[in-house]
C-alpha cells in the first residue's frame, strides 16, 4: 500500500528546482522511511473546503482525503479549536466538562448497547486500546483480519497490517483471510464464503493452541479493495467468530462519521452492533483526536484490572475540536450530502464502464468509493501499472485520488463530506479525458 503512487529518485530529473531541493531537505531531515504521493509530488500550502492549493496557487480537486472530513479548513472547527486552547488544555485525570459534553453527543449516534467511550489520539491507538481491552475479557490472543488490510502503525498493530508490505511479519497470533471480493463472488454467496474462511481461521490459531480473541475488520474493506455490498453480509462472519468466544471490533476510522451515506457507521450497512469499534482521522477534521467506543460488559474487566491514562487522548482542546466536527456533520446534513453527490458520482463512473473497457467495476457507498482497474474483463486481470497512469494524470490535471488493493489497481476515491454535485461532475469530466488518453 505504501507504495502504490508514490514518488522515486528517479523521478527527480523531470521536477523543478524548487521541488527538488524540497524533497532533498525532506530526506537529510526526516529520513528514508516516508513516501510522497504521485510521481510529480505537489507542494501544497493551504486547502479550503474540498480543494487544495499548491505554492503557485493552482487549485486541485481533493477527491481522497477522508481526514478534512467536513473539508479543508473548516471556519467552526479552527474557531473551536482556538477558542478552546486559549482558556485550557490538560488532561483527563483532572474533572472537565469538555469530554463529557462530547461522549454525550458522540455516544448518541451509536446504538444504546455501545456506551462507554475512551479517548486517544490516534487511530493506531485506538485499535491498539481495542486488542488490549479484547484479550482481556476473552483471554484469547488470535486476530483474524481480511487480505490486505491496515489498522495502524503501532507494533501491536503493524503485525496486522499486511498493506504495509512484506517486510513487516504478521504476528503468529494472526490469520488472514481472503477478502469478500464482490467482483468475482456471486453477491449472493459473498456473506458465507467470508464467514467459511474466518471459521477456517478460527480453526487454525485453535489447531496451534491460540484462543481467539477478536475479528478486527475495517467496515468497507478499504485496503482490500473497498467492499460494501451486499449489505449485510458481514453478519454471519462476526455470528462465527462470536460463536468461538470472540469479540468483533469494528474499524470505523475511515468508513465512518456518515460517509457512506445511508448510515452514520460502515457496521449499521450489516445491521450489526459490534463489540468494540474504533475511530479516528475524520473525528477531528485533520486534529490528531480518536477513539474506541465499547459495551460495557467487554470494558469491564479492563477497567478493574487495569490503569489506562493517555495524556492527550481527551484533552479539552481535541474535546471542542471533535465536538464541532459532529456539529457541521448534523448541522450540515453531511450525511445526506454524501448519498447524494456520492450516488450521482457512482452513477456517473458506471456510465463511464460502459465507454472504457479498463474500468472492470464500480462500488461503493455514499462518497466512499472503488474503481476496479482490469485488462480483460474476461479474466479479471489486476491493470496495476494502467492504474498508476490513472490516478498521476489525474494529478496532473488537478484531481487528486489514489489507489489501494494489494495489486494497486483499484481507484480509491474518498474525497471531504462537503463534495458537491459540480465537484463529482469536475471529477468525472476528468476521469472521462484520462482514460480516454490511455
Amino acid at each position: 500500500m505504501t507504495m502504490i503512487n508514490a514518488y522515486t529518485p528517479d523521478s527527480a530529473a523531470s521536477l523543478p528546482e524548487r521541488e527538488r531541493a524540497l524533497i532533498a531537505r525532506r530526506e537529510t531531515l526526516l529520513g528514508p522511511a516516508y513516501r510522497l504521493f504521485y510521481t510529480d509530488p505537489i507542494h501544497v500550502v493551504r486547502g479550503e473546503g474540498s480543494y487544495l492549493y499548491d505554492a503557485d496557487g493552482n487549485r486541485y480537486l481533493d477527491a481522497y482525503n477522508n481526514v478534512a472530513s467536513v473539508g479543508h479548513s473548516r471556519p467552526e472547527v479552527v474557531e473551536a479549536m482556538a477558542k478552546q486552547a486559549a482558556v485550557l488544555n490538560t488532561h483527563t485525570r483532572y474533572l472537565t466538562d469538555g469530554i463529557l459534553e462530547f461522549a454525550e453527543a458522540f455516544l448518541a449516534e451509536f446504538p444504546p448497547e455501545l456506551s462507554h467511550l475512551m479517548m486517544t489520539c490516534t487511530g493506531s491507538e485506538a485499535n491498539d486500546l481495542a486488542l488490549r481491552v479484547a484479550r482481556v475479557h476473552t483471554g484469547g490472543t488470535g486476530v483474524v483480519i481480511a487480505h490486505n488490510a491496515y489498522h495502524g502503525v503501532t507494533s501491536a498493530l503493524a503485525e496486522l497490517s499486511p498493506s504495509l508490505g512484506s517486510a513487516v511479519t504478521l504476528g503468529d497470533h494472526v490469520r488472514v483471510v481472503p477478502a469478500p471480493d464482490s467482483y468475482r463472488i456471486p453477491e449472493a454467496e459473498v456473506g458465507a464464503a467470508f464467514a467459511r474462511s474466518v471459521e477456517a481461521a478460527i480453526a487454525d490459531l485453535r489447531e496451534k493452541g491460540i484462543k481467539p480473541a477478536a475479528l478486527l475488520v475495517d467496515t468497507i474493506f478499504s485496503s482490500s479493495g473497498v467492499f460494501t455490498d451486499p449489505a449485510g453480509f458481514l453478519a454471519p462472519a462476526v455470528e462465527v467468530m462470536r460463536k468461538a468466544g470472540g469479540l468483533f471490533i469494528a474499524d470505523e476510522v475511515q468508513p465512518g462519521f456518515g460517509r457512506l451515506g445511508t448510515h452514520m457507521w460502515g457496521f449499521a450497512r450489516h445491521a450489526l452492533v459490534p463489540d468494540i469499534v474504533t475511530v479516528g482521522k475524520p473525528m477531528g477534521n485533520g486534529h490528531p483526536v480518536a477513539g474506541a467506543v465499547f459495551r460495557p460488559a467487554v470494558i469491564e474487566r479492563f477497567g478493574k484490572s487495569q490503569r489506562y491514562f493517555n495524556t492527550f487522548g481527551g484533552n479539552p482542546v481535541s474535546c471542542a475540536v471533535a465536538l464541532a466536527v459532529l456539529r457541521v456533520i448534523k448541522a450540515d446534513r453531511l450525511q445526506e450530502n454524501a448519498l447524494t453527490v456520492g450516488t450521482e458520482l457512482i452513477q456517473g463512473l458506471r456510465g463511464l464502464a460502459g465507454k472504457h473497457d479498463l474500468i472492470g467495476d464500480v462500488r461503493g457507498s455514499g462518497l466512499f468509493v472503488g474503481v476496479e482497474l482490469v485488462r480483460d474483463r474476461a479474466d479479471k486481470s489486476p491493470a496495476s501499472d494502467e492504474t498508476a497512469r490513472v490516478v498521476n494524470a489525474m494529478r496532473k490535471r488537478r484531481v487528486l485520488i489514489s489507489a489501494t488493493g494489494q495489486e494497486g489497481h483499484i481507484l480509491k476515491i474518498r474525497p471531504p463530506l462537503v463534495f458537491s454535485s459540480d465537484d463529482a461532475k469536475l471529477f468525472l469530466a476528468t476521469l472521462d479525458e484520462v482514460l480516454a488518453a490511455l
